[in-house]
């Protein structure tokens, strides 16, 4: 039995392998190349570990890590859905249950089912735990396109309303101390944007 289990669980960590492959929008800061979601996942773990204290309340750190690390594999099947897409929020939600149901189905029951409801409840971000790692997951892309000068938000020609209204909500319910930071980056950032595009009318 035990060796049955093991089999299924080197099945499922060989299976996300293929998370390496996903690309995102998002670029590295250094602008070399775009970031992968095993990356992106791996990036958020370590900003729950380190901003746990700008959490809207007590979370239990381990847990939000956990949901972080698990929250992309279901881009293994469906790919990456960028925010600015502008896809089916219907369709997206069915494609990635379906997923995750697959996925979640390579380990041994008992395991497959805590890590499905724990993807579950990050995807329904009811608890202190999934709101905290939901804040995350949109701090990480916001802080990368201010700092690559616009990122997707250039490529996308996204605006200032935009940005505030699909970023803003999730984080400041999340991490509303980090919101605040967000929000002065993002309007200096705009603000650089329309001095720039000034100057090159004059």
């Amino acid at each position: 039995m035990q060796l049955k289990a093991l089999e299924k669980q080197l099945s499922f960590l060989r299976e996300i392998d293929r998370l390496k492959t996903v690309v995102r929008q998002s670029p590295l800061l250094d602008k070399s190349r775009k970031e992968n979601s095993a990356e992106h996942s791996w990036h958020l773990a370590m900003y729950a570990l380190l901003l746990n204290e700008y959490a809207c309340g007590p979370v239990n750190t381990h847990r939000v890590i956990q949901m972080l690390l698990l929250h992309d594999v279901v881009e293994i099947d469906v790919g990456d859905f960028p925010i600015h897409s502008g896809s089916s929020s219907e369709l997206q939600t069915e494609q990635e249950s379906r997923a995750a149901a697959r996925l979640f189905g390579l380990l041994p029951q008992q395991q497959g089912n805590e890590l499905l409801a724990l993807w579950q409840e990050f995807e329904r971000a009811e608890t202190e735990d999934a709101k905290f790692a939901k804040a995350l997951d949109r701090f990480q892309p916001l802080l990368i396109n201010v700092f690559t000068g616009g990122g997707t938000w250039t490529e996308n020609s996204v605006s200032l309303e935009q940005v505030f209204s699909r970023y803003g909500p999730v984080i400041k319910t999340g991490a509303p101390l980090l919101w605040t930071v967000c929000e002065q980056w993002v309007t200096q950032h705009f603000a650089g944007q329309a001095s720039g595009t000034s100057k090159q009318a004059n």
